[in-house]
């Protein structure tokens, strides 16, 4: 069996988990929790989003040079089904179902492409 050669490339095809969220000061913190402490952050979610990957390629030249053990993404533990129950007040219920109509989606479409919105990721949304 042929030994893997862990270097930045290895490590920079690694699937690892961004977090992303509103900074109080305006704009969005955007970190890899696997990598303690390269949090980067930028004006809109797209400058930091570009901004982690800079700090991410940093991050991992540095660990590399001193020698440092460089975390792996965790692997998904749980299997998830892509179904969960919500319950929401009636009012925004019945918003929800106004606005899907309007778009001309379904209200499953909607909610997923506000949620994936909210969470930083690309919406997949069809009509």
């Amino acid at each position: 069996m042929k030994d893997i050669i862990k270097d930045i490339e290895y490590y920079l095809a690694l699937p690892y988990r961004i977090m992303l969220y509103p900074a109080e000061e305006g704009g969005f913190v955007v970190e890899i929790p696997e990598l303690p402490g390269c949090i980067s952050q930028g004006e809109t979610r797209e400058d930091a989003l570009v901004m982690i990957e800079d700090a991410k390629i940093a991050w991992l030249q540095v660990a590399l040079e001193l020698g440092r053990d460089i975390p792996e993404p965790a692997e998904e533990e749980e299997s998830f089904s892509g179904k969960f129950v919500l319950r929401l007040p009636k009012s925004l219920h019945r918003d929800l179902a106004k606005k899907a109509k309007e778009e001309n989606v379904s209200l499953n479409q909607l909610a997923t492409y506000l949620l994936s919105t909210a969470m930083g990721k690309p919406p997949a949304i069809k009509k």
